[in-house]
């Protein structure tokens, strides 16, 4: 293992699987059960399982806090499963529903939804409040994370 790798967690088992940094999370498969480590769409997931991305994975994800009674993130779903599709080979895309886990909510310091925060490395890099659309969803994300602009 070199500094570079990054350690996904495969939220199907559990697993956590070394991932080179070079190598696009759209080739990456679970060691242990072949399921894909990228998000082609977000991914709803739990309080245990951030808790465990958290603690265990280092590799670059979004999580999107949000409520299903709240306007902005349902306007905001579209531009965020965009988002997904597009940078799902460098980066995860998750969404955590604050009504069902509600302690994920406190734990993060969440102070409305939508909120969206990016993680890598093991740590919290930003926090974005309310709901940015299209080009300025990914834009914000590909800053966080530095990764290159595509031209259309």
């Amino acid at each position: 293992m070199t500094m570079d790798d990054r350690m996904i967690v495969c939220l199907g088992c559990q697993a956590v699987n070394r991932v080179p940094q070079g190598r696009v999370l759209t080739l990456a498969k679970c060691g242990r059960c072949s399921e894909l480590l990228a998000t082609p769409h977000p991914v709803e997931i739990t309080s245990e399982q951030m808790r465990l991305l958290e603690k265990k994975d280092t590799g670059a994800f979004i999580v999107d806090l949000w409520a299903p009674w709240c306007g902005p993130c349902r306007m905001m779903a579209p531009h965020y499963d965009s988002a997904a599709q597009r940078l799902q080979g460098d980066v995860r895309f998750y969404k955590i529903n604050t009504d069902q886990h509600p302690d994920a909510s406190i734990r993060l310091n969440i102070r409305g939804v939508p909120t969206l925060i990016a993680w890598k490395g093991g740590r919290e890099l930003a926090k974005q409040a309310g709901a940015p659309g299209g080009a300025a969803l990914e834009r914000w994300v590909r800053d966080i994370f530095g990764l290159a602009s595509t031209s259309h």
